[in-house]
């Protein structure tokens, strides 16, 4: 079996490409022997090592209902959009698993706003870090824990190819970004249609105040920042293989058809296998001069 770590990065809708990626890996006889995450790179990769298949995790991204999904609680905090429905959906496929219940090492990142740092998630609630994990600033309320103030990792680190390399030091890393670069148009936007997502009554209120528009330029703003950390990051910790799915012009809260977004991962990672086979190939080549071991 050929191992390798994965890094997979943060995208809101555009995390469904995820799923295909590691249907291709494990179809092509990859074992992924650890994962890091980032927002819903962080989801997918917290669900993925919990035990789920590719082809359950598209099940159960399938089956969601958009429409009640953030909808804002009695007991919500200061957002936007709320937490509450997402936290019970996590519960139910989750359960109180922790870090130390995974069936492969995994780890998420998450940005303090006491610090003004980043942060490790790998120990405790596998369901509470991925509530801070996924916390976008703005959109989702920060996740509040023993005094710190949690919220996207994409914040600081969009796609932890570090952190994978932490998890797994002798195994070459294979990460997935979802954002294009800078000198490509791309999309990180509330939906038109804010009803798809939200509450009708929500919905409205938003449209009236104007703050539909206010945040579709707050998000593009955002996007461009997350695309700069992101390629300033991975030319400081390149990936051994880098995956690119074309998803650019998928929304943050886009109401997608998860099958497709996920074909869209499965078209990059095909496309990548050849280079993913030279990576091995020099990869174990490196470890049996380094261990002391003949080449053939």
């Amino acid at each position: 079996m050929k191992k390798i770590a994965i890094a997979l990065g943060g995208g809101g809708a555009r995390g469904n490409a995820h799923i295909g990626v590691l249907r291709v890996l494990e179809r092509e006889g990859y074992e992924i022997a650890a994962i890091a995450g980032t927002s819903i790179g962080g989801l997918v990769g917290a669900i993925y090592a919990a035990g789920y298949s590719p082809d359950e995790i598209e099940k159960i991204f399938s089956e969601i209902d958009q429409s009640k999904l953030y909808e804002l609680g009695l007991r919500s905090k200061p957002a936007l959009l709320g937490l509450e429905k997402i936290s019970e959906w996590l519960g139910e496929i989750l359960g109180e698993k922790t870090f130390a219940d995974t069936k492969i090492p995994c780890a998420m990142t998450a940005a303090d706003l006491n610090c003004n740092c980043e942060v490790t998630l790998q120990t405790g609630s596998l369901k509470n870090a991925v509530l801070a994990t996924i916390a976008v600033p703005g959109i989702f309320p920060s996740y509040q824990e023993d005094g710190h103030y949690l919220v996207d990792g994409g914040v600081l680190n969009p796609v932890p190819v570090s952190l994978a390399r932490e998890l797994a030091p002798k195994l070459p890393v294979v990460a997935v970004a979802l954002t294009a670069p800078l000198s490509s148009v791309s999309s990180y936007y509330l939906p038109a249609s804010l009803s798809s997502i939200i509450p009708g009554s929500i919905a409205r209120r938003i449209t009236r105040l104007n703050v539909s528009q206010a945040m579709d330029i707050f998000l593009h703003s955002v996007d461009i920042g997350n695309r700069a950390i992101t390629e300033l990051r991975l030319e400081k910790e390149p990936p051994d293989l880098l995956i690119r799915p074309a998803v650019e012009q998928i929304g943050l809260l886009d109401r997608v058809v998860v099958a497709d977004v996920a074909r869209l991962g499965e078209e990059a990672a095909e496309a990548a296998l050849p280079e993913l086979a030279r990576v091995m190939h020099h990869s174990d080549s490196f470890f049996k001069i380094l261990f002391g071991r003949k080449t053939l």
